[in-house]
């Protein structure tokens, strides 16, 4: 298969409309081509392109800050001279002063899936900034490596934020062009627009589901997303960052697994197989011991429960992987009713409210696993509707 990358740079014909242009890239270290050549260096090459600017969205354009609110600088790049202007910075929004470096942005990022990856967001901002300044914006589509299925509740009105770009469920199961497309029209921007589509891609075929599985290498788009397992359980994991719970941060495998010292991990996943066995379907759990090198519990063991999505038990189709860390956070306030599960302290510039809501675009999670009174039963009844609402909503976008 190709990606809009490489079809940008094996065919004249699509470049042409960027003769006498300044061109800009919005891109991180997973930007790469099919031989691994960085898409600022094989951009760079073409004697047919002028390139004049880049911009790198959260955690930088080389992928070099770890955490949450770490911000990446200005910089100029040390091989071309061009300016790399940070959206993850003094501002998450381009400046006037930025958006005037460049004709034609091309935006080739490799994303996970899951509303709460910031790049999505970036996308939005940059969308809204060449609506206002008058430029163009080329998406340069690449996988969604976790496929299409769909999953969690509809963020709810109040909610934007910079894990929250928009009314869609945690996992939205389109590419990056694709939910530019919704994104125009969802807010009426009036901006020129266009995808180089992929050729080839197959998000129903195995054993990739989504990602080309043998024909791509893996390069983290961002540091703590190492794997296609981690892409997998994202969508559920990434809750963890809104609790006292570690995420695997500052172990070989983050977000797939969680645990902390003070948990019983096998009884933990006993809970959740009394509550809400059909949850769990197409992933295998395993009880683990780790300690992380940083970050939430650093240097103590932790007991935990690992996601495993990569063995012959795995089922597309049936994963749920968001479910799956609402049912072990409703397992651990079941077996630990006052343990302090919640994490409070600002989440990505949203300030006042609890990072878990944020994540979630809304409290209704929250809501669930702290009511004792509350079934998984409720829950799907919460979820169900948003997720077939989005499956339709989506459908006038989808390129492939």
């Amino acid at each position: 298969m190709k990606f809009g990358i490489d079809r940008l740079l094996s065919e004249p014909e699509l470049r042409a409309a960027l003769q006498g242009k300044r061109v800009a890239l919005l891109a991180h270290p997973a930007s790469v081509t099919a031989d691994l050549t960085h898409s600022v260096d094989a951009l760079m090459a073409c004697p047919d392109l002028k390139v004049t600017a880049a911009f790198g969205p959260q955690h930088g354009m080389r992928g070099d800050l770890q955490d949450n609110m770490m911000e990446s600088p200005d910089f100029t790049d040390p091989v071309h001279g061009i300016p790399v202007f940070s959206l993850y910075g003094e501002v998450r929004r381009p400046t006037g002063q930025a958006m005037g470096t460049f004709d034609v942005i091309l935006v080739d990022m490799q994303d996970l899936g899951c509303r709460i990856y910031t790049f999505i967001t970036t996308l939005l901002y940059m969308l809204e900034a060449a609506a206002e300044h008058g430029k163009t914006v080329w998406v340069l589509d690449r996988p969604n490596p976790a496929g299409r299925p769909v999953e969690g509740l509809t963020l709810r009105p109040g909610w934007e934020s910079f894990v929250g770009a928009g009314p869609m469920p945690m996992r939205h199961g389109m590419t990056l062009g694709e939910l530019g497309l919704w994104f125009i029209d969802r807010f009426k921007l009036d901006v020129d627009y266009r995808v180089i589509e992929m050729q080839g891609w197959a998000p129903e075929q195995a054993p990739g589901f989504g990602w080309p599985l043998g024909e791509r290498s893996w390069i983290n788009p961002s540091p703590n997303a190492p794997n296609l397992s981690m892409a997998r359980a994202y969508a559920g994991t990434v809750m963890l960052e809104g609790t006292t719970l570690s995420e695997g941060r500052g172990t070989t495998r983050p977000l797939e697994l969680f645990g902390a010292p003070d948990i019983d991990a096998r009884a933990v996943i006993a809970e959740m197989r009394a509550l809400a066995p059909e949850w769990l379907k197409g992933c295998r759990l395993r009880d683990c011991w780790f300690e992380p090198t940083f970050h939430k519990h650093v240097g103590t063991l932790c007991n935990g429960v690992q996601m495993h999505v990569d063995d012959p038990a795995y089922d597309h189709a049936a994963f749920r992987p968001w479910r799956v860390q609402a049912l072990a956070f409703k397992a651990i306030r079941r077996l630990y009713p006052d343990y302090d599960l919640w994490r409070d302290f600002p989440y990505e510039y949203a300030f006042g409210k609890l990072a878990i809501d944020v994540i979630n675009g809304g409290p209704a999670l929250r809501e669930w696993v702290d009511d004792p009174a509350a079934t998984p039963a409720h829950l799907d009844a919460l979820t169900l509707p948003d997720e077939a609402a989005w499956v339709e909503e989506r459908k006038p976008f989808l390129l492939y």
